[in-house]
């Protein structure tokens, strides 16, 4: 499978928007596009889903290492790969979009913002491809995306400036309906705010899909797809939908049930995880926001997500009632992010009301004003956990409005060698065979092998 990678030249100059119209381009000229991220991000893979028609794929170095990158590359189908980057082409010590081009040899797509620019256009993106060499970066710019820019004198100035080694791929035209609205965590999912059709069909027609296609290449894969463990982006309803176990297997009588949290609540799964846990579980949904009752089951999953915008729903339903009784009943339950916020003893949002939650760990948890973690992260265990045992390392990222205050006796069981945590050193908050996260973890890590092994073991 041939593939791009679509790079910026810093946060915020349109890669998601750039992405989408590429993924559109290549879909109408009667290409199969394979969507994927450079970076843990959740939020961006579901517009690329919404649009490509399945579930985006995730790369990122930190996380999965060059082999697992190579390998959930190699997963994915269709005859293009468009990889959108993340901020800008070179930003990022663990995980950078750069790297990820290189490890996978794709050429990079470079958007450039061209509002206030024209001949500089080209010179921004000159200087991009240079760079490359100064960084000892084997990074190969090959084309240009103009963003915001205008028709006729316009976009013919920045195209004539350009040199012979970067080709022009069209442009993008401000419109305001190819805003996406942002809050605390990024832009909304495409659920709640897809991009305006009619808008991205104009913006597709504006880029050149057989020079996009031309300066796509196939990549160096090292890792035979079903080597080791398999990976993804965000989950649609391809991912965990469908059958009566609510991810698209039968269920079997002598496997183990897993339970996981999926709706507006708890919207951040990586198709990997699900993919993963299928293979040795049954996996049933429910829907606490909505008042779904925990089903029955050996283990439950609660992946991050917004309880903070349901927690009146929450509180009121009865999963978290019947979370805390399979808890204390010794039911392993596995809670990242939000799903360790839901788990807290009481959750007190932004405006300030404060709401019972599921009282299975001795935390309770504030959202604050502005992000208190993002980064990369690395924690190793000092005991046996769900996830890892004593002397593991594993690495994931977290990125969080919210702070928790926990009890003096509140027993952890990592400790933190990279990022914040839950207290500046510590994460995984732990009762009974319990296990909350501020840290999002992927299947790469091994940690929901080690889950399934004590769900499988009860």
């Amino acid at each position: 499978m041939k593939g791009l990678v679509v790079g910026g030249t810093a946060s915020g100059v349109g890669k998601t928007v750039a992405t989408l119209a590429t993924i559109r381009a290549l879909s109408n000229a009667g290409h199969t596009v394979q969507p994927a991220k450079a970076g843990p991000d959740f939020i961006d893979p579901s517009h690329h889903a919404a649009v490509a028609g399945r579930p985006s794929r995730t790369l990122d170095l930190w996380l999965q290492g060059p082999e697992g990158v190579r390998r959930n590359y190699a997963r994915g189908e269709g005859d293009i790969c468009v990889v959108e980057g993340v901020m800008g082409l070179y930003d990022g010590d663990a995980s950078s979009t750069a790297i990820v081009a290189e490890v996978l040899d794709l050429p990079v797509v470079l958007a450039v913002d061209a509002n206030a620019g024209m001949e500089s256009v080209a010179a921004t993106a000159l200087g991009f491809e240079r760079f490359a060499a100064h960084a000892d970066r084997d990074v190969d710019v090959a084309g240009v995306i103009a963003q915001r820019a205008h028709g006729g004198r316009h976009e013919n100035g920045i195209r004539g400036a350009l040199p012979e080694t970067l080709t022009y791929l069209g442009r993008i035209a401000p419109d305001e309906r190819l805003e996406i609205p942002e809050r605390h965590l990024g832009l909304h999912l495409s659920e709640e705010a897809p991009v305006d059709d009619a808008a991205l069909n104009a913006a597709a027609a504006e880029l050149n899909a057989d020079r996009l296609f031309g300066v796509a290449r196939e990549p160096t894969l090292a890792a035979s797809p079903s080597d080791g463990v398999v990976g993804g982006g965000v989950v649609g309803e391809e991912g965990v939908g469908g059958g009566e176990d609510g991810a698209g297997s039968t269920s079997e009588p002598d496997r183990p049930r897993v339970a996981i949290a999926r709706d507006d609540a708890f919207r951040f799964v990586y198709p990997a995880t699900v993919e993963r846990l299928r293979e040795r579980a049954t996996l049933v949904t429910f829907a606490p926001a909505a008042g779904d009752p925990l089903p029955d089951c050996d283990g439950v999953y609660l992946p991050g997500g917004y309880p903070e915008l349901h927690a009146e729903s929450l509180a009121a339903g009865p999963a978290l009632d019947g979370i805390a009784a399979a808890a204390a009943d010794g039911t392993p339950v596995l809670g990242e992010c939000g799903g360790f916020m839901a788990l807290a003893s009481s959750l007190t949002t932004a405006e300030g009301d404060t709401y019972r939650m599921a009282d299975v760990l001795p935390a309770d948890v504030r959202m604050c004003d502005r992000y208190q973690a993002l980064d990369h992260v690395e924690l190793r265990a000092k005991r046996d956990g769900p996830t890892a045992t004593s002397g593991e390392t594993l690495r994931g990222h977290e990125f969080h409005y919210s702070a928790a205050d926990v009890d003096g006796d509140a027993r952890f069981v990592f400790d933190v060698e990279r990022g914040t945590g839950i207290d500046g050193e510590h994460d995984g908050l732990t009762e009974h065979r319990t296990l909350g996260t501020y840290c999002h973890l992927h299947p790469e890590s091994g940690a929901f092998d080690a889950f399934l092994d004590r769900v499988c073991s009860r």
